[in-house]
Order: structure tokens, then C-alpha cells, then sequence
């Protein structure tokens, strides 16, 4: 058991730093999505459909085995955190994207017309209220991004499922193994779901409650 909850400290790293680094590229590509210029918009659409389309795990290993061709080199560990960060990044951003599309556009006038610029205007006014439309399909990423964290298994990362592996091998006991895993995943998924669920009740305002499931 305690080779196990050092596993699953492991998947919950994971989860964190990839969601992290999927939220900061996300922002600003949603904001490139609804105020940006065409070209910005079509660099945009380019970038995300290849994410979208490419498997999780071959996305790990281009940049695993396919960056040290030309001289640069990743961990195991970061190499996941990159791939699984830029894969979160593309769905992140239609979350977003649909979240600021959901604020209405007479919020940005205004913001205009008191001589704020659209990025200061997207920051101050129409973010916050993106940011409360945006957590229900967001927590739904949460979960989805815990569950891929499982992948890190294929770069040899020591993640909950690895070690469950380890503890087979010497145990020879896979089903109860396996199913400790299940239930371990089971917890930690709707403990987050729960917290982020209480997170979204306190900052929902009565009548401004407009979801959107983009996965």
C-alpha cells in the first residue's frame, strides 16, 4: 500500500503540472481565438486540430524520443508533462473559448468605451465571469487529464499504475492489484470532483449558470 500512495503522489503531480501548463497556454489561445485577427485565428485552428488528432501516447513519445534528434532532451517525467500539457491545452482552450463567448460581447464595449484595450478589457471584465461558465466542463478535464496521467506508465514513469505493475511482479496477485488501482482512481476522482463542484456552487451567480461540455 504505501508503494501504491507513492504512486498515486506521483499521478496526482502529473495531473496538477499538466493541467497548470494546459491553463496557461489555453488563456491566451482563447483570447487569440475571439479577438484575434484571422491569421492569428488560422495558426490557432492549425495548432489545436493537430493536437486533437494525434493519440495521447504518440504525442509522449515524439517528444520523448523524437526531440533528442535534434539535440534536445527530456526527462521522462517533463516529457509527459509537456505532451500531456500541450494535448490539455487544445481542449482547455474550446473551454474557454465557448466560456468567453458566453459573456455577452456588450461587456467588452463598455470596456472599450472607458479606454481599456481588449486585453485589458478580457483580464478585468470578461474573464471572471468566463472563469465561473468555464468550471463545470473544466472539472470534467480534470478528471480526463487524471486518467491519461496513466500513460507516463509507457516512458517508464513510476506513476500509480506502474507500481502497481512493480507489486505484481513480486506479489503475483494482479486482480487485487489492479483493482486497488481502480479504487484508488475511483476516490481521488470524485474527491476532486466534489471539491471543485463546491468551488462552482460558491461562485455561482442566480441566473448566470450557462454550461457547455466540449469533450
Amino acid at each position: 500500500m504505501p508503494a501504491l500512495l507513492k504512486g498515486m503522489w506521483v499521478t496526482l503531480q502529473i495531473t496538477f503540472l499538466t493541467l497548470g501548463l494546459g491553463l496557461v497556454l489555453a488563456l491566451p489561445i482563447s483570447f487569440g481565438q475571439v479577438y484575434g485577427n484571422k491569421w492569428i485565428k488560422a495558426l490557432i485552428a492549425v495548432y489545436e486540430k493537430i493536437l486533437r488528432s494525434i493519440p495521447e501516447l504518440v504525442i509522449l513519445f515524439l517528444i520523448f524520443y523524437g526531440f533528442p534528434k535534434i539535440g534536445i532532451r527530456f526527462s521522462p517525467f517533463a516529457a509527459v508533462i509537456i505532451g500531456l500539457g500541450f494535448r490539455s491545452s487544445a481542449y482547455q482552450s474550446q473551454i474557454f473559448r465557448g466560456a468567453i463567448n458566453s459573456v455577452s460581447s456588450a461587456q467588452m464595449r463598455a470596456a472599450r468605451s472607458l479606454g481599456m484595450t481588449n486585453l485589458r478589457g478580457f483580464i478585468n471584465i470578461v474573464l471572471p465571469q468566463a472563469i465561473r461558465i468555464a468550471l463545470p466542463p473544466w472539472t470534467n478535464e480534470f478528471t480526463i487529464v487524471l486518467k491519461d496521467s496513466s500513460l507516463a506508465y509507457a516512458l517508464g514513469v513510476t506513476e500509480l499504475l506502474r507500481q502497481g505493475g512493480y507489486i505484481i511482479a513480486t506479489k503475483y496477485e494482479p486482480m487485487l492489484i489492479y483493482l486497488t488501482v481502480a479504487v484508488m482512481y475511483f476516490i481521488v476522482t470524485i474527491a476532486i470532483n466534489k471539491t471543485l463542484g463546491s468551488v462552482e456552487k460558491r461562485l455561482a451567480i442566480p441566473g448566470f449558470d450557462v454550461k457547455e461540455t466540449v469533450r
